[in-house]
């Protein structure tokens, strides 16, 4: 049985979430601080973390900030009433692997969760994915771009990823709002086209070319002469 973690300080909100995640068959534990949900994640004994962004004590950025520095790699969905996108990209780029923005429907809330927790299946291929110049570690979450290691967040690690398994194949927004952030459609969101502004800023923006009304191409030799 799946472990889930809900740091959420509006009680309303933790237990219609904790009722609704227990008659899915899931074991749940609340905390309502930021220093609680700091402490608990950190055990690693959750497989996911339901973390809202206005915890008191420690806010939801510090507590995924400080999760990510310790290491540890419970999945997380960052819960927020906050409509700015400047606020979904930090948690994103901060390690977060998904986000709800309040208030959300519960069915949409579980479909995440369920996707997520798929995420988190042990890798069991090869430790290494390699297209042309590139290398991907997938223990270290680290690419080598001609031999030079470049340190990636998780959210870019995973859009990277997508790209070296696929050399040289046209891959739609839609394939990949899929495969990295779990979502069938939300054509509202430009949340590809940034990260893949990060990647070629990172790693060269020879690699990831724009074909024009289908989406993304990586060029993995396009750094050679």
């Amino acid at each position: 049985m799946n472990r889930i973690l809900v740091a959420e300080d509006e009680a309303r909100i933790s237990s219609f979430v904790e009722k609704g995640l227990r008659a899915a068959g899931y074991e749940v534990t609340t905390v309502a601080d930021g220093v609680s949900a700091l402490s608990a994640a950190s055990t690693g004994a959750f497989d996911l973390l339901l973390l809202d962004i206005g915890l008191p004590g420690l806010d939801g950025f510090e507590v995924l900030r400080r999760l990510r520095a310790e290491g540890v790699g419970v999945a997380v969905i960052i819960l927020t009433a906050r409509d700015s996108g400047a606020d979904t990209v930090a948690g994103l780029e901060g390690g977060a692997n998904d986000y709800m923005a309040k208030p959300f429907r519960f069915d949409e809330l579980l479909a995440r969760i369920r996707a997520r927790l798929r995420d988190t299946t042990p890798v069991t291929d090869t430790a290494t994915v390699v297209a042309g110049d590139l290398e991907l570690d997938v223990r270290t979450r680290n690419i080598t771009v001609g031999g030079v290691v470049v340190e990636l967040s998780a959210r870019e690690f995973s859009l990277a990823e997508e790209f070296l398994r696929n050399p040289d194949r046209v891959l739609s927004r839609e394939e990949l709002l899929r495969g990295v952030w779990g979502y069938d459609h939300d054509p509202g969101t430009n949340v590809v086209d940034v990260y893949v502004r990060y990647l070629r800023n990172k790693i060269g923006a020879p690699y990831f070319e724009t074909v024009r009304g289908l989406g993304y191409r990586l060029a993995p030799t396009a750094g050679r002469d």
